[in-house]
This record gives structure tokens, C-alpha cells and sequence, in this order.
């Protein structure tokens, strides 16, 4: 898996904080950019608390990722507020092996291991055969699995990022996809620290919201994402 932190809207916590303060004062807008920077800290804290999160949508963060599952890209994209380029099947075929996921649970077995890779290499060589005889791409693609890797761009904003890192940090998520929101979590830290303190699962500000289904082990957590 490889992420990349493209792009981002310049100085976000400037502009964040300058939308927070729009909201209670007469002042010109570019008045208030101008503020000094532990003005703005505590200006950040206070509107992380009072849950006033809608300034933080007008700050956005483009990300390359490459080497995820489809099975991974099918569950980002139920996260509506973003925007995604996704390599297609349709146009981009895999004249050579397409390159596949395999989770630490299968390979950790060396039996199961050698099954599945034989399966892949079926799957491939299926999908070689119809392209060969002059299927589509658009149809060939049936038979290849979840676990073909595949890339995209992706742009969230600030408050949808947050969201992100709250339900897939947590360790009741799926392990890619979570791995997926760690990587991302640890791009964004450095160049925005106050928008993204305390981010992470939501167990970090609170009772773990899973019930019954939670991992049990919040201390660990917590000292996980403190580390970070």
C-alpha cells in the first residue's frame, strides 16, 4: 500500500480559523486571516468543543493511494463526501498478472497460501483468454477478484476526514481500510496539527461507541494515536 498526501488547501488552519471568526464579527474577511498564532490555537480548540465543524469544510486534502483491494476501495467509497478517480477496469486491462492483496490471515498459512496464488493465477490466465479472444475489457473483468489491486485519487475535506479517522482508525474496522486511515491520519498531523489533534477513532474522546462489539482494549488505543 502506498499513500501520498498530494495536495492541500494552503495554510488550512488560517483559513479555518478566519471562517470561525467571519461568523461572530463585523470585520472585513481579510482582516480576519490576520491573527497570531496562539490566538488561533485557542480559537481551534474552542470551535473543535463547541462541535462547530462546519468551518472546517472549506479546507480539503487530495491523496494518491495505490496498492489497495477493490475489496478496500469498495468500502471507501461509501464515504460519500469526497470526491474519487479511480483506475477503471474497462479501459486499463491486465495484459500481465494483475497484481493482488493477500491478507496476513492467508498468508500465514502456507497451504491456504498456495491455493489462493494458484487461484489468481487461474483467474488471470481466464481473463487472458477471453481477452484474447476478442472479449471487452468492460466484460473480461468479470472474473477478476476483490483482491486486484487498484489506485485512485482522493479528495476529503477537513470535517469528512475527521469522520473518516473516527469510524475506520477504530479497530472494530476492517484491517486494510484501517491501515489505510492510519497512513492518512499520519499525512495530515504535520500540516494541519491543530485541526487533526486528538483524531483517531472515536474512542479517543469518549466511551467506545461500539457496545458490546468494542476491541476491549481502549488504554491501548488511546496510547496508540497519542503516539502518533
Amino acid at each position: 500500500m502506498l499513500v501520498e498526501l498530494l495536495t492541500y488547501t494552503p495554510d488550512p488552519e488560517r483559513l479555518v480559523a478566519a471562517a470561525a471568526r467571519l461568523c461572530y464579527s463585523p470585520a472585513a474577511i481579510r482582516e480576519l486571516l490576520d491573527q497570531e498564532p496562539a490566538q488561533r490555537r485557542r480559537l481551534l480548540d474552542r470551535i473543535r468543543e463547541m462541535g462547530h465543524l462546519s468551518v472546517l469544510e472549506h479546507v480539503a486534502f487530495s491523496f494518491g493511494i495505490e496498492g489497495i483491494s477493490r475489496a478496500c476501495s469498495h468500502q471507501l467509497v461509501r464515504h460519500r463526501l469526497a470526491s474519487y478517480s479511480q483506475q477503471s477496469q474497462r479501459y486499463v486491462s491486465h495484459q500481465e498478472p494483475f497484481a493482488a492483496v493477500t491478507p496476513d490471515s492467508i498468508a500465514a498459512m502456507p497451504v491456504l497460501l498456495q491455493r489462493y496464488q494458484g487461484l489468481l493465477a487461474e483467474i488471470h490466465a481466464v481473463y487472458g483468454e477471453l481477452l484474447a479472444a476478442g472479449i471487452p475489457a468492460e466484460d473480461a473483468r468479470f472474473v477478476l477478484p476483490n483482491a486486484a489491486q487498484t489506485k485512485l485519487v482522493m479528495t476529503m475535506n477537513a470535517r469528512e476526514l475527521l469522520h473518516f479517522f473516527q469510524l475506520r482508525c477504530c479497530r472494530r474496522a476492517q484491517w486494510e481500510i484501517r491501515r489505510l486511515a492510519t497512513a492518512m491520519l499520519r499525512l495530515v498531523k504535520p500540516v494541519a496539527p491543530l485541526l487533526f489533534a486528538g483524531a483517531g477513532p472515536a474512542c479517543l474522546e469518549g466511551a467506545c461507541p461500539e457496545g458490546q462489539l468494542s476491541c476491549g482494549a481502549l488504554a491501548e488505543v488511546r496510547r496508540e494515536f497519542e503516539a502518533q
